[in-house]
């Protein structure tokens, strides 16, 4: 039963007074079986991504990873381009859209989805598994419509 293409446990989770969104994101990267995983909202005062919730990133990571701008590291590429960014083994990117740091995270198959309803950008979610992994159509799709619905409650 999953309304919108979203699990009903998140669904739930998005329907409650004051929103847990650490508790959405772990709920999130348990859908997918992932470890790791970023929730950003866009400050459009200062147009930069502002760490909402972060369940695996190591601590000194966090000050990389509170502030991020539009088209730095796969959540500031996914935003910029408005459209999913993903990596198979980020360890093993040479690509660039990595940030060096981020290889310090250990996690491997990963996926940034810009938060998107109407064309308009209110942030970006990321997630990550500690294998190699290609997230499939349907999976990149689904985590979009999980952005979507976080959309609407910050809207």
């Amino acid at each position: 039963m999953e309304s919108n293409n979203v699990p009903q446990n998140i669904n739930i989770l998005l329907d409650q007074k004051n929103i847990d969104w650490a508790m959405v994101l772990r709920a999130t990267l348990d859908h997918f079986d992932c470890s790791t995983g970023t929730l950003h909202f866009l400050n459009p005062s200062t147009s930069l991504l502002e760490l909402e919730a972060q369940i695996g990133i190591p601590d000194f990571l966090l000050p990389k990873v509170s502030k991020i701008p539009i088209g730095k590291g796969m959540a500031g590429i996914a935003a910029e381009r408005m459209a999913p960014v993903e990596m198979c083994n980020l360890q093993t990117d040479d690509s660039g859209v990595a940030r060096p740091a981020a290889k310090e995270t250990k996690v491997e198959g990963s996926l940034a989805a810009p938060l998107l309803l109407k064309e308009k950008l209110f942030g970006t979610i990321g997630i990550a598994k500690p294998v190699p992994y290609d997230f499939t159509e349907t999976e990149i799709n689904m985590l979009m419509n999980i952005g979507a619905s976080i959309c609407q409650k910050l809207s």
